[in-house]
This record gives structure tokens, sequence and C-alpha cells, in this order.
């Protein structure tokens, strides 16, 4: 048997196998300062749009037929990466390829450096792999196509790219660009996925019909905020404003979930930016939603009651999902995950999502492991409690909802999810095996190899990542929990380095790239000395006297606290200096003073009290490490920026004069 590889060279196709029915095509990139926009174009026998519904980018993000879908961006652990469904099966007759591309909005792809084009299966399988890092000037680049021949779909790695960005790609595709006009033209608010409510009996909107005859507008359209709601007339603090969803009488178990499920679902139906947000995560196209909660379903001689059922129709397609929901301590059965998928196989449904507080340790990680055979048909997903209030602050503060009622209905179903009677926690448990842990460390007895380590090194990077989701939410960058690249794909070593690390120095790390800033967040959360470092290190100045850097970082910082150690590295080897920064800030030449070599980058650090027990919101080992990297990321990080050298100054005129004089011109 012949084993064919799925890592592709330029120009090189590669037959798809013949019962892969879906695919996820992921561009991929590691420099997250420049952003890709993926785009696919639905070409006829000659490589042209058969018109402009058939380019798929931001503002257009499906094609009239639901075949093709953009599911938008998200962070990994190497970087940043956006998906692109297509549906195999439903792909028109009409149409022989799909071109894949993608464009920058400002830069170059020259500066994005290494970008990975894979297409993976369903069950998340990669099937094959294009890596390219050739491209310049271009701001527009077509990685590859899935096309078929003689009924059998292959894909393509192409590797060509446009200076012209986003328009001259299109425009070569046969698509008529708009992005002189000064005003939205009448279908341009379908095309970001907004005006579905006028339709006619095949299911088209008034406005995707207005949309056929007008050129795409390649330009992203500005986001708007919606401002607050605010309560004015409250005679003292104590005067609280009715709750939307309400959480008297709440108990535990079934009940608590039925509560958060129905909010959860109500506000999806009645805020449609949240539901979109939520349904991109899980894989379904953007249009209008419809949620239900427990439907009966037959399996055999018994029912199968999930906790609802998720509708989203496009179209003449209609997209949907079971969703089985755990809250509290609860946790996910694979039983009753198997149960959904084999009713939503059986259905012809397109996902089984569950939601839980488990944090999986990375993006696309599931909590509960499953029969992979039963994954063949139908994709399994899972979302988080802490991933569903991120994404809901995410479009509060950082703009995605227009309306004040909307934004008023979101605001009062987080009231909800804040609340300890609602079940649904970001991130509180450290895990049963904590305390042992713990005090296995304390007393030096902890092995690596304790199964009992291992665990709770799962929950350190589950932290981590929790850590990068509030960041997120309440920046509005996506920021990424670093891990080696070659943990990507390996929990197991990931777990076991980490647990490794614990059982050696007593101490987890984590390191948060944060973008836009002098440089990464280090938290370490040290057992033995039950303390927590945070730190962050940055480049000096790369010319003036070492007074001069040092003045430099001081005028960044004038409100971080005194107690926060600055340590100084010079270009001689092992020569580095550090003192508080209050005794810096009171005689800066205690850090430079008798020191050779030029300073070449500072570190910051403060040390932080950490709570040791395993979970709850007062003195817990988790609470201690959040608010203590909020609290360094404020007063430290977010004032430093990075040193960027001055343009080089003309010659004042008497200058130019005198090298006039000095160099008369020749006869």
């Amino acid at each position: 048997m012949t084993v064919v590889s799925s890592m592709l060279s330029k120009g090189q196709n590669l037959s798809l196998p013949e019962d892969v029915e879906r695919i996820d095509v992921v561009i991929g990139w590691t420099e997250t300062e420049v952003a890709i926009d993926p785009s696919a174009l639905l070409l006829d026998a000659d490589g042209k749009v058969s018109g402009d519904r058939d380019f798929i980018f931001y503002n257009q993000p499906e094609s009239p037929d639901g075949s093709v879908r953009f599911l938008g961006a998200s962070a990994t652990e190497d970087g940043a990466q956006t998906r692109i469904a297509i549906d195999l099966t439903t792909v028109p007759d009409s149409v022989h390829a799909v071109a894949l591309a993608g464009s920058v909005g400002s830069g170059t792809f020259g500066e994005v450096g290494k970008i990975a084009f894979r297409i993976v299966d369903g069950a998340g399988q990669l099937l094959a792999e294009y890596i390219t890092a050739d491209a310049t000037t271009e701001s527009a680049f077509q990685f590859g196509e899935v096309y078929r021949r003689a009924g059998v779909w292959k894909v393509r790695a192409i590797g060509q790219g446009w200076d012209s960005g986003l328009a001259g790609l299109a425009t070569d595709f046969g698509v008529v660009v708009d992005d002189d006009a000064e005003t939205e033209p009448a279908g341009a608010a379908v095309a970001a996925g907004e005006a579905t409510e006028t339709r006619d009996e095949s299911g088209a909107s008034s406005a995707s019909r207005e949309r056929a005859n007008s050129g795409v507008r390649t330009a992203k359209k500005p986001v708007k905020k919606a401002k607050p709601i605010e309560f004015k007339l409250a005679e003292s603090d104590a005067w609280q404003p009715a709750r939307l969803f309400s959480v008297v009488g709440v108990g535990a178990g079934e009940e608590q979930e039925r509560r958060a499920t129905s909010a959860l679902i109500s506000t999806m139906q009645a805020v449609r930016p949240f539901a979109r947000a939520l349904c991109s995560r899980m894989g379904a196209p953007v249009g209008l939603f419809e949620g239900y909660i427990e439907v009966q379903y037959d399996r055999g001689d018994s029912k199968v009651i999930p906790d609802a059922v998720l509708k989203v129709i496009r179209g003449s397609r209609v997209w949907t999902a079971l969703l089985e929901v755990k809250t509290g301590t609860g946790k996910l059965k694979r039983e009753q995950l198997e149960s959904y998928l084999d009713v939503a196989r059986k259905k012809k449904y397109d996902v089984v999502v569950s939601l839980s507080n488990d944090v999986p340790a990375s993006a696309g990680e599931l909590p509960v492991e499953v029969d992979r055979r039963k994954l063949a048909k139908v994709a399994l997903r899972h979302l988080s409690w802490a991933e569903i209030a991120h994404e809901a602050r995410m479009l509060l503060s950082h703009g995605g909802i227009e309306d004040e009622l909307q934004a008023w209905i979101l605001n009062e179903f987080l009231r909800y999810l804040d609340h300890p009677r609602s079940g649904a926690t970001e991130f509180t448990d450290m895990g049963r095996h904590w305390v042992a842990v713990r005090d296995g460390v304390t007393a030096g007895t902890l092995r690596a190899s304790d199964q009992k380590a291992v665990s709770v090194a799962d929950r350190w990077v589950s932290l981590s990542r929790h850590l990068a989701l509030r960041f997120t939410a309440e920046l509005g960058v996506t920021v990424k929990h670093v891990l080696p690249r070659r943990f990507r794909s390996e929990p197991a070593a990931r777990n076991a380095a980490v647990a490794e690390r614990l059982a050696a120095d007593g101490a987890f790390e984590a390191v948060l790239q944060i973008p836009d800033t002098a440089g990464d967040l280090v938290v370490v959360a040290d057992i033995r000395t039950n303390k927590i470092r945070c730190r962050t290190t940055v480049t000096a100045p790369a010319e003036g006297t070492n007074a001069r850097r040092l003045s430099w970082l001081l005028k960044q910082l004038p409100d971080a606290p005194g107690q926060v150690q600055l340590e100084a590295a010079f270009s001689t080897d092992g020569n580095e200096t550090c003192e508080h920064l209050q005794v810096v800030r009171d005689n800066p030449k205690v850090l430079t003073e008798g020191r050779s070599g030029d300073i070449v980058s500072f570190t910051l650090e403060q040390v932080f009290p950490m709570g040791n027990r395993r979970s709850g919101t007062a003195a817990s080992f988790i609470s201690s490490i959040t608010s203590a990297a909020d609290a360094f990321y404020g007063s430290v990080v977010q004032p430093l920026r990075v040193w960027v050298a001055p343009a080089p100054k003309q010659a004042t005129s008497a200058q130019s004069e005198a090298v006039a004089s000095d160099n008369p011109p020749a006869v």
C-alpha cells in the first residue's frame, strides 16, 4: 500500500478521500501583527465567477447556496488562523473550482512570514497542507484551490499574489468591484449577514435580489457601538435594577442547567450579532437563528432529549446543531454525547455541541473523548461558559452591537452568568488533585510521573488559556497563550513537560503575547515560595548613553509600584544589575554606575501573594493568578512602548551653504 504525503509543494495536487463530504480550509500564520482576511471564489470552466455572489469574503460571508462559508478567525497556540468551510456535496455542478485566497488591509504578505494552507475534514484530520513563505510585496495571495476532475475532488497548491490587494484579486476573477461608492449599496447589509428578514417563497431576501445587481464592496464596514443604558435615579448604591434573567429560586443540577440554557438561547434569539458570533464558533453559516429547548428524539426504544436544538437558515439551506449543557460541577459524559451523535447522523444534522465549565487547554480540544467513527458525518465541537462570556464582553466593549435594547439584553445575560447561582463559571477550580499536588511540591515528594501532577498540569494550561481569553475580551485584541510548536497537537507531551517542571522547580509558567505591547507578559506561580511573579522584558534604545536609556524607561512608568524589580542587562556577557524601581527613581546611577557595556534590555518583575485554595473566589489560587496578571499588565506592561529610532535629520540651511562653499562646482 502506497502512503501519499499530505504535504504539497507549489503546483502539486492531491485527490481528497472519496468519503469526505465537508472540509474546512484553514489559513494559519504566526506574525499576528498583520491580520489575514480569507476569501473564496466559485469559478466556472473559464476560471471566472458567474456573478458577484460567487465571491465569498468578510462583507459577503456565504455563497447563495450555502456550500461555501466564511467562519471567521481565532487565536491559536502558534498565532492566528481563519477558516472557510466547504460542503462538497452542495457545490453547484457549474462550479469547477473554488479558489482560496487571502488579503491584508495594511502591510504585505512579506511581513507575515510563513503561512500554512491546510485542508481538514469534519473530524479535524489533516488531508493536505501547503506552507508558503516566498511572498514579498503582495497584499493579496491565492494559496490554493479545491477543484474537481471526472467527479473526483482535488486540492492544488498555487502560491500566486497581487500587489493590488483584494480588489485586484477579485477583479482578475471577474468580480465587479465598487470600492469608490461613498454610501453603502442597497445590498451591503445582507453582504454582512444583516438584512435577511424579507423573503420570497424560495427563501431569498429582497436585499439579496438587489445585491445580485450591484458590484461588491471590498472596503470593510466600520464597527459601530451602542451606548449602554444608564440608570441614574437610584437614591443609593443599594438600589439594584431589575434582572431580566432572575436568579431567585435557582437550584442546582438539572434546574440550573435548564435556566442557563433558556437564558442563553433567548439572548441569542434577541441579539443577532451574539448568535452569529457563537454559531460561527460552531461552524454555522451566517443567517437567521432559531433555538428550541428540550426537543425529544427517538433512539431505539428510548428517548434522547438534548438541552437545545439550534438552527440557522441561509437561503434554502438549514444548519442544525444539538446542544448538551452542563453547569456547576456537572461533567460531560461520553455515552450521552455519542447518543446525540447517533441522532444527529440519522437526522442528517451538522454538529453536536457540548457546553460546560471545562476550558480545554487549547482551541479545538475536547474535554471528553468519543468514538471517532461517529464523527464521519457529524462534527463535535466544545464551548465553555468562559468563551461565551468573553464573546459577550467583546461585543459590548469593542463594537458589533448598534441597538441599545440589544446591548441591554446582552448585558443582562452577562449579569446572570456572573451570579454564582447561574452555575456558569469562567475558570474557578484547579481540580480534585490540586491539594495533594500542592502539598507534594512543598514537601519535595512530587514526581513528574505522578498522574495527579499531569492532571494538575493540564488544569494550569487551561488556566493560562483562560487568562488569554480574559485579556482578549477586555482589550479587544487577540491575546495568545504561547506554547512551543511541538505541543500544538500533542496535549499529553505538553502536560508531561509542565508536570516535569513543576516537580523539578515547583513552579508553573505562562507566557501571554499581547499585540502592540513592548514585551510578553510572563506569569510564574512558585508553589514552594507561595508567590506569583509577573514580568516583562523590553529592548532598550539602541542609541544614547546608559543614563538616557534608563531615563527613556522611567518616563514611561510614572505610576508603576515602587516595589517592582528593575533589572538591566548590559552588552557585556554576564553583566546584569537589579534594584527596586523606587530606589532607581531616587538614584538612577545605582543601576548603571561601575558597569561596562551598553544596556541592551530591561526586565521588570513584580511579586504578588499566592492563594492556595483549589477553588472559590476568596483566597483561591486562580483568583490570585488573575488579579496579579491584571494588576501587572495595567501598571507596568500597558504603559510601555517599543523604542523607535528617530528619522534621519536634514542638514540646516547654514550647514548646506558651508558644504557648498567648501565644494565649489567643477568647471
